[in-house]
């Protein structure tokens, strides 16, 4: 994996995270117990530290970044959609940014919240508890329901679930030519798409 020391500081994983081998890391980072981060994400602690702490997820392509001598802070749980890009800012615990948001800097998106996929997120802005933001610029739109809340929690337990996985199997490989015979499928769980609980799918 691409782990980067600069001016003395180096990158920290503990050793329950998985970091894919396309991941970088540069300098200031800090990487707690049972994360993921996906490949090609990009955690830049060369002016400002980042943390990610237990159980957060940080998926393919993503940005993680800062202004000198500010934090960019994922509090346990959090879950960081593809393609988003974080900017000094705080996302508390059990809240998830969608794919491709930006999130600037001073934002605090607080516990159980969700910033909607596709959304900018406007310096110095709250996203309060257990609310949705969406658009560009992202405005709070509702309350979260129990039910979306309780799908965000399995998603990120299913990325826990992967990490675990990846620790265990995962491993450069050569392509195969053909499918095997009754290929299996991968065994995970049920979670379908949240638009589709709506339609009671």
């Amino acid at each position: 994996m691409s782990i980067y020391c600069l001016d003395g500081l180096t990158p920290v994983i503990d050793p329950s995270s998985f970091v894919h081998p396309q991941a970088s890391l540069i300098g200031d980072v800090i990487i707690g117990p049972r994360c993921y981060v996906g490949p090609a994400a990009s955690l830049r602690g060369d002016f400002g530290r980042i943390i990610v702490n237990e159980g957060a997820n940080i998926q393919d392509c993503c940005v993680l970044h800062s202004f000198p001598n500010r934090d960019t802070l994922l509090e346990p749980d959090a879950h960081i959609g593809h393609a988003a890009v974080l900017h000094g800012c705080t996302v508390r615990r059990g809240a998830l940014i969608g794919i491709g948001s930006i999130v600037m800097d001073d934002v605090v998106v607080e516990e159980e919240a969700f910033v909607g996929a596709g959304s900018f997120v406007r310096a110095g802005f709250l996203v309060p508890r257990r609310s949705l933001a969406l658009g560009a610029p992202a405005r709070v739109v509702r309350e979260l329901t129990e039910q979306e809340i309780a799908w965000k929690a399995r998603g990120t337990r299913e990325y826990q679930e992967l990490t675990e996985r990846c620790l265990a199997s995962f491993r450069e490989c050569r392509p195969l030519a053909a499918p095997e015979p009754d290929r299996p499928r991968m065994r995970v769980s049920d979670t379908i798409p949240l638009h589709a609980t709506r339609r009671g799918g």
